[in-house]
């Protein structure tokens, strides 16, 4: 597990690397990496949008996680908006902890683990060997590197299922969740708070007596090392960008149903939180 992670870490790491643009010191300019997670893509283009209008370039790379950590320890990207902990993301900040600095936490009440629709009889990840049939042996997930990935194959073994761990995408996951629930089938999905599928969805967590996904998360806001003494007036607009459940669940509606006006959608939602965005100034 640990050579295939490493192997994959390199081969992602370098084609990232090959596409940053570079930037002068006096330039104001911020790459940011992310991930595309529904809660990590909203931040990061409000963060755009905010810094903007601070006159600042805003280059935005999108990649898998282990790549974005690399990115971001190795001076690639700048900013990370969406690092998890202390559970989801340990590996990573394990690996690349030395090279980056934690800005803030800008959400405090995250959590993941396996996700099933109300009208699903199970009610614990231990009573789901017992509902195989149910599930036809398959727990849909996400890509492959992805944190929660790795813990529930850590709950698969800690809890002796009998199911596969199948690997997509978050947009291929929601799409054969969507589909269940319009025939109301039963799915168990790799799932987290704060995201828009509880909005729009009746879902529940199955409960985790053996704490495998841990409890709370915080989502972080990491920096390069460099870079977070370099701008002193990007970092401490990062060290300020903090969002609560209301705040985020509503900035991530008002993208979902943006349907390709996400600039207009942005520039809403800073209208209705201007008071919010004046603390981040």
């Amino acid at each position: 597990m640990k050579k295939i992670f490493i192997l994959a870490l390199a081969a992602l790491t370098v084609g990232f690397m090959a596409c940053n643009p570079g930037a002068g010191k006096d330039e104001k300019k911020v790459t940011i990496a992310y991930v595309n997670w529904a809660e990590g893509v909203a931040m990061t283009q409000l963060a755009k949008n905010l810094l903007e209008k601070k006159g600042y370039q805003v280059a935005l790379k999108n990649a898998d996680v282990a790549p974005v950590f690399a990115a971001v320890a190795n001076g690639d990207a700048d900013i990370f908006m969406d690092a998890w902990m202390p559970v989801t993301h340990k590996t990573y900040m394990e690996t690349f902890g030395q090279k980056v600095t934690v800005l803030n936490t800008n959400f405090d009440a995250a959590r993941i683990g396996l996700v099933v629709p109300d009208y699903v009889a199970v009610k614990s990840i231990e009573d789901l060997n017992a509902a195989k049939k149910t599930f036809d042996g398959h727990i849909v997930g996400i890509d492959a590197g992805a944190g929660i990935m790795d813990k529930t194959e850590d709950a698969i073994k800690d809890y002796q299922l009998d199911y596969q761990l199948q690997s997509s995408s978050e947009a291929a996951m929601m799409a054969t969740l969507k589909k269940s629930l319009d025939e109301k089938q039963p799915v168990v999905v790799t799932g987290w708070a704060p995201h828009w599928m509880f909005s729009r969805y009746k879902l529940r967590f199955l409960e985790d007596p053996k704490k495998v996904y841990g409890e709370t998360e915080k989502l972080l806001t990491i920096a390069n090392n460099e870079f977070s003494v370099k701008d002193t007036v990007a970092v401490n607009f990062f060290r300020k960008f903090k969002l609560n459940s209301e705040q985020l669940g509503s900035l991530m509606g008002a993208l979902g149903d943006a349907d390709g006006k996400e600039d207009a959608a942005i520039n809403q939602w800073i209208g209705e939180h201007a008071d919010l965005v004046k603390e981040w100034e």
